[in-house]
This record gives C-alpha cells, structure tokens and sequence, in this order.
C-alpha cells in the first residue's frame, strides 16, 4: 500500500464527507443503489441484530426487512443527520440506534449482532483491516460479514486508478485498493464473491464468522 493511501485519517474523511453530505444522494447515491439494493436483498435472508458499517445518509434503512434490529454508525456527523432524518421521514421503525463511531474502535461488546454490513465503505477508511478485525469481533459465530466495494482493476482502469492514487486524502476513498487488504480475518471465511449487477464494477462479498 503506497504512502498517499497510509496518509488517509478520520479527518481527511471527515472534512470529505461534509462536503459530500449535502448533495451525496443526487450523486454517489445513485452510483451505488444496485449494489446498496442486492447487498441489502441478500441481509434480508437472515435474521437478528444487524450492524451496518458506513451507514452515511441511510440508503440502505428503509429496505432492511423487519426481522432485522438495525444499528448505524458513521464518522461523519453530516451525513448522520441525514440518515436520521430519513428515517423518521419514511416512518422506519426497525432501526435502534445511528450513532457517531470509529469502526476500528467500536462500543459494541463482543458477539452483539447476527450480521454486519459494510457498503462502498471500506475504500473510504483508513485502516480497512482495522474494520474487517472488528466487525469479526462484533459478529456472532456463525454470522455473517457482507462488504460491497469496487476492488483495484487491471488494464487500462487499474492505471488510472493507480494514477489517482494520490488523492486518495482529498477524494475521501481509494480510487486503488487491493482485495487482499481485507482478507486480514482469521475469524472470517469468505464464502461468496459476486459481481454486482448490471456492470460487475463492484462486487459483494460474504463471510461467516467462525467459532
């Protein structure tokens, strides 16, 4: 991992996502509803406590199934007080808790949900593994882990993302960020590895937790 990618901090994600609050929905909002809608089809298999990672201006609240208890967190208080408003302007009444929080350093205690979900969040913070170490942490065994997020390219994608590698602190995320970055879990197998319809730019990615 290059240095432009270690130099990524809360605050460069911060100060990147005030800036994106106001007008995220009208722009990566829409980039990301496919996969923000089959990560959640796929959460709404289970049951129990979910956890979503990232959770930004709440997408992905109103279509969790009500057999999910739903917690958010985020860094960004912007885009929180979207999530919340969101919430209580389409009448959501599963969701228990949006709550300010670093996902490297969580306030959860250990086996406290059933599933956790990370969407088009973990390119954004600045220790990916950190995350991965704790959604582990949180999730009961047997649970499940699903991340949604672009993956570095080959080709001619792969070098422009290389290229913009370097803003990575100004652009809020990596534009270049290998897969291997989170396969950090001993804790976590990785059972499915999926493109997300229609174009397979994303993927989605499901793990159980183990014993």
């Amino acid at each position: 991992m290059t240095s432009a990618l270690q130099s990524m901090n809360n605050t460069d994600v911060q100060k990147a996502y005030r800036r994106w609050a106001p007008f995220y929905d009208q722009t990566f909002g829409k980039l990301v509803d496919a996969g923000v809608q089959q990560t959640v089809a796929r959460a709404n298999l289970f049951s129990g406590r979910l956890l979503e990672v990232g959770v930004g201006t709440g997408l992905a609240l109103v279509h969790y199934g009500p057999q999910l208890s739903v917690t958010g967190i985020d860094l960004s208080s912007e885009m929180l007080v979207k999530a919340r408003d969101r919430v209580n302007r389409h009448g959501v009444t599963n969701v228990e808790a949006l709550s300010e929080m670093d996902a490297t350093a969580m306030a959860f205690p250990d086996c406290s949900f059933d599933i956790a979900a990370a969407m088009y969040v973990i390119t954004v913070v600045p220790n990916p593994a950190g995350v991965m170490h704790e959604m582990a942490r949180v999730v009961k065994p047997g649970g499940r882990v699903l991340i949604a997020s672009h993956f570095a390219s080959t080709g001619l994608t792969g070098a422009i993302e290389r290229g913009l590698a370097s803003q990575a602190s100004k652009l809020g995320w990596r534009p270049e960020f290998p897969i291997d970055s989170i396969l950090v879990s001993e804790k976590l197998r990785l059972v499915s590895h999926k493109p997300i319809r229609p174009f397979g730019f994303f993927s989605l990615l499901e793990f159980v937790r183990q014993a």
